[in-house]
């Protein structure tokens, strides 16, 4: 047995190959690793967007009332799509608090935000989370996971459409003619 440290997570590697989906022990940690980094940095954003909706006041409360409730219900979805193709490859994704605080690069925040910061703050995080969720795809692609890389495709068009219309809601005070 191997021990592998790859994005501060530790991962023993037995010799041999998980036969279901034909990758070896360290193909399929090559995959697994970015995974469980997304899904940390996902379990962080979550939880800043339940803040978020749970928070929000002002003249905008209704509208990102129901998008910071459409943001973490989304999350949720893709926490678990995460962690059940994490669990085909037999591998068992990070699953504790303490675990998502070491690895993710989303950071929590307080609910002292007003609700542009708020945001400028989900715009930010989905830019993190594109980043990763191309690494996923790559590492996929590189082991011939189509399974991963389509699954990581859908997310990945999706994200940006969020992205692309709160980058125009936060223009939205902006004069149309500069």
């Amino acid at each position: 047995m191997e021990t592998v440290i790859k994005n501060r997570v530790k991962t023993e590697v037995k010799s041999g190959t998980f036969r279901k989906l034909g990758f070896s022990a360290l193909e399929t940690v090559e995959i697994v690793q970015p995974m469980n980094v997304l899904l940390a940095n996902y379990h962080i954003h979550y939880q800043k967007m339940k803040n978020f909706h749970w928070n929000v006041t002002g003249k905008d409360f209704f509208e990102l009332h129901a998008l910071f409730e459409e943001r973490y219900r989304e999350a949720a979805e893709r926490i678990d799509e995460l962690a059940e193709r994490i669990r085909v490859f037999g591998q068992t994704p990070v699953s504790t608090l303490t675990e998502y605080l070491e690895m993710a690069e989303i950071t929590e925040v307080t609910a002292e935000f007003r609700s542009d910061q708020m945001v400028e703050e989900t715009k930010s995080d989905i830019q993190t989370l594109l980043c990763l969720m191309v690494e996923v795809a790559d590492a996929a692609i590189n082991r011939g996971d189509a399974g991963t890389v389509h699954m990581m495709n859908k997310a990945i068009g999706k994200m940006e459409k969020t992205h692309w219309m709160l980058t125009a809601w936060s223009k939205a005070d902006q004069p149309v003619f500069s």
